[in-house]
């Protein structure tokens, strides 16, 4: 079979490798197609280059239907939403796989232009969205991203190369890009926790986008510090910051359902800063986009609402591990889906008996 998948974001890329390995290992042909007005080309070659499989780079989603038409694969894999199904579907396909398992309602609504199947991560997340589309197909499989970290082929960092010390424990600090609580904390917050190594990993959108040069510019700060690596922009995947952390810090990121399924204590920063159309008269416009009802991780750990508590919380808590382990297990449950690491494993199979 030719599979191929659509890059709309390289910071799709996580979510597609653990497929890419298992169709490779089937020995069936690979492609992706990646957007030059959405990505860098040039920043990313070594990324893609890793992958071993061809690459072809598209201008924007008019070339990209043209692409689809003329290569006419057997499947194709779309991170997010696609107006242009009707003329791809006379020769292929289609499979949508969400690149995270956050609590915003458009995990939902992408699906509101019916793919030939969706493959979804947990039970409650699968029965949601039968209630929005009850007609369309979804198979439940799990969290293809996080299959290197359950079945340990995941090796992390060494730590000692990225100049922190190995016998100390590790703080995971992952905020989104909006609503984002990176711009509330202090310039010299790393020297309120020198006992710990600090890695910080932001939205890719934080690294590339004019807007986010605030944010950009608070990282260059922290990255001063030598017991902090913060992310460059070419690294994409979360997965070898998550196998070195012991503790994750975050506000609105679906990280938070994917350090919690690891069994590891999440600290969610209630106190992040709003883009100016999301306050005051436009708050409407948040409570429209999260979703009150969306907002799930209530109790997938301990909360704090300002940065200072952060100094109390994150020792009680990595000396507390244990505390929201069952609430853990219950969000995995329903929101990652099972952790076995063979959820590529399972959408290739469906693959090949639906070909």
């Amino acid at each position: 079979m030719l599979i191929v998948f659509d890059t709309l974001n390289v910071y799709y890329l996580p979510q597609y490798v653990p497929i890419i390995e298992q169709l490779k290992k089937r020995n069936h042909n690979v492609k992706l197609i990646c957007y030059s007005n959405k990505n860098d080309q040039k920043a990313f070659s070594n990324t893609i280059n890793d992958l071993n499989v061809d690459c072809l780079w598209v201008k924007d989603k008019h070339e990209a239907k043209q692409t689809y038409i003329s290569l006419k694969p057997d499947w194709i894999f779309f991170g997010n939403e696609c107006d242009f199904l009707d003329e791809v579907h006379q020769y292929s396909k289609t499979a949508q796989l969400g690149h995270g398992v956050g609590p915003k309602p458009s995990y939902y609504h992408k699906s509101k232009t019916p793919m030939t199947v969706r493959f979804i991560e947990g039970e409650l997340r699968l029965n949601k969205i039968k209630e929005y589309y009850p007609n369309d197909t979804f198979i439940q499989v799990g969290f293809s991203k996080l299959d290197p970290m359950f079945n340990q082929t995941e090796t992390g960092f060494d730590l000692s190369t990225l100049g922190l010390s190995p016998d100390k424990q590790t703080i995971l600090y992952a905020p989104t890009f909006n609503p984002s609580s990176l711009e509330c904390f202090p310039d010299n917050w790393p020297t309120d926790f020198t006992d710990y190594n600090i890695l910080i990993k932001p939205h890719s959108l934080t690294q590339v986008r004019e807007q986010y040069k605030k944010q950009r510019e608070k990282l260059a700060e922290w990255s001063k510090y030598g017991n902090v690596y913060v992310a460059k922009e070419q690294d994409i995947s979360l997965l070898p910051f998550m196998k070195n952390a012991d503790i994750l810090l975050s506000e609105a990121s679906s990280t938070l359902f994917e350090f919690a399924a690891l069994g590891k204590p999440v600290v969610v920063c209630n106190f992040f800063k709003l883009k100016w159309s999301y306050r005051g008269i436009f708050k409407y416009r948040f409570d429209k986009r999260f979703g009150k009802d969306n907002v799930l991780y209530s109790d997938i750990g301990y909360h704090v609402n300002d940065y200072r508590s952060l100094l109390s919380a994150i020792p009680q808590q990595l000396n507390q591990p244990d505390e929201f382990k069952e609430n853990r297990l219950k969000y995995t449950s329903d929101h990652v889906g099972p952790t076995d690491g063979l959820a590529s494993s399972r959408i290739v199979d469906y693959l090949e008996l639906n070909a």
